[in-house]
This record gives C-alpha cells, structure tokens and sequence, in this order.
C-alpha cells in the first residue's frame, strides 16, 4: 500500500473543481486510456489580466492522479498564465506534501495537461492534446515517451536512476527494453553539466555559454521569480552575449511603467549578487 499524504488522502477523498468548464477559454488533454491515466483541465481566463478565474478537472487514473489534479486547480486560480506556467511537478508533489517516488508520473501529467490548457487559450480556445516534439525519438514505446520528455524530467527533478525516471515519466515501466537507452540519456545529461573546479565555483568569465545560462536560469527562479509573482508578473530569459544578460517581463510587469527599475533594482542585483558582479542586464520588449 503507498504511503500517501494526509492532503493526498483528503484530496482523493474530497477532490475540488471536479468537472468541466461550459465555453472554456483554454482545454489541455494529456495521457491516454491505453496507458492507464488521462487528464482533462479547462479554464476561464480574465482577457484583460489574463489571470486564471476557474480551472476545473477531469480525470482518469489512480488517487495520486486525481489528488495532484485537483491541488493543481486550487494553486492555478487567480494567477496570471505566466505565473501558473511556472508551475512545476515538483511544485505540485510539494503543495501535497510528496508523493510516493512511483507516483511522481500523476504530478508531471498535471504539469504537461497545465502546459496545454495555456497552448489552448493562446490559440483561441481549441483543445490542445499535450504531445512530444514530433521531432523528438520515442524512446519508450510502450508509453510514448520521448527522448526530449526525459531529458526535460532528468533536469528538472536532478533524476540519477533509470528507475528515477520510469518514475517520473512511467519511461521503462512496460517491457523494459528501453532502459539502456534511457540510461544512455541519463549519462549524456550529466556529461554535458558544467564542472565545479575542487577550489569552488568557477567564475563567470569562464564558464561555458551552457554554464552561463545554467547559473543564471538558477538565480532567476530561486531569487527573482518569486518575488514578481507575488505581484502577478514574472520574467523569462532570453539570451546571453558574453556578461549581457537579456530578459523579457511578463505578466502584471510586461508594460509597466516601472518596468526600467524593476530590471536594475531586482533582476540585475539579483544576478550580480547570486552569479556575478560584472552582469549587465536588459530589457527585450
């Protein structure tokens, strides 16, 4: 029997915002039958804010998968897409208070069915299907899994095993056959991480382009976004030449007036203070 939760089990229990939303302005289906879990998520967004008003659920699979939708649709519902496209797997297992390691794959099927719902609205409102890059392989052939997907879990949940990653993307959980390859892809990823030197971290000025965005990305999700969505905007990088680092505001702070301070004051101290003193940020509009 899994270890779940007391909010796991209260969310399997007495799941909210269970159902469908009439004239929903984004629809993102994720999963299938055939492989044992499918999920529905529809939501009303303000047109002006773009804030997520309701989002409700529908789904098909076990208590894990019904809890992590539905804790999904509470943490979604008054953010502005940008914010809630931040959201990750691990943010939603956290928000429950874990979940069983076998259990991971429920949280990333909330995240990818979140990624369609927003691909939805973007598009006018037609259902969006979560599906790989088509130009991505399919390594795992008895879920269609690809390549790309278990990089993408790899990274973002620091995997190590080939059964850390048939937990996260059920990768490897039908035949088998796959796992050398999966294993091929887990060491390519920790091939290609920057180096830490035994004195420490490695300055700025010579790390890798890779290192350098690496580092960056880093301090801008632990240090800046946070602090921009709790004001409802949010900020995506864009690119790197050399120190110049340059980002895109988005949400509530796209526009703003006080957009020039926001980029000094908060992004650009930020960086300097968690990756160097000699980054100079802009603003890409």
């Amino acid at each position: 029997m899994w270890d779940y939760t007391d909010k796991v089990k209260e969310y399997f229990k007495n799941p909210k915002n269970v159902g469908e939303i009439e004239n929903a302005d984004g629809t993102g289906q994720v999963g299938s039958l055939v492989c044992g879990d499918a999920l529905r998520l529809t939501i009303k967004v303000d047109k002006k804010t773009e804030k997520i008003l309701d989002a409700k659920f529908q789904t098909f699979g076990c208590a894990s998968a019904i809890a992590s939708s539905s804790i999904l649709t509470e943490m979604i519902k008054g953010k502005t897409l940008a914010a809630a496209s931040k959201i990750t797997n691990a943010d939603i297992a956290n928000e429950l208070g874990s979940l069983p390691e076998e259990k991971m794959h429920c949280s990333v099927m909330g995240m990818e069915a979140l990624e369609a719902a927003i691909k939805s609205y973007r598009a006018g409102g037609k259902p969006v299907v979560f599906e790989e890059d088509e130009s991505s392989k399919i390594v795992c052939k008895c879920f269609n899994v690809s390549e790309e997907t278990i990089v993408k879990a790899i990274r973002a949940n620091n995997l190590k095993t080939v059964e850390d990653v048939t937990h996260f993307t059920k990768a490897g959980g039908g035949c088998g056959r796959c796992k050398p390859d999966i294993q091929k892809i887990i060491d390519k990823v920790y091939s290609c991480e920057t180096p830490v030197s035994a004195a420490g971290k490695i300055p700025f000025e010579k790390m890798t382009v890779v290192g350098k965005i690496k580092a960056v990305e880093a301090a801008l999700e632990e240090d800046v976004r946070p602090k921009l969505n709790m004001d409802g905007g949010s900020v995506e990088f864009v690119d790197i030449d050399g120190d110049t680092v340059k980002v895109r505001l988005l949400g509530a702070c796209h526009g703003c007036a006080a957009s020039g301070g926001t980029i000094k004051m908060l992004v650009e101290r930020a960086l300097k203070e968690k990756v160097s003193q000699s980054i100079k940020v802009e603003q890409v509009l």
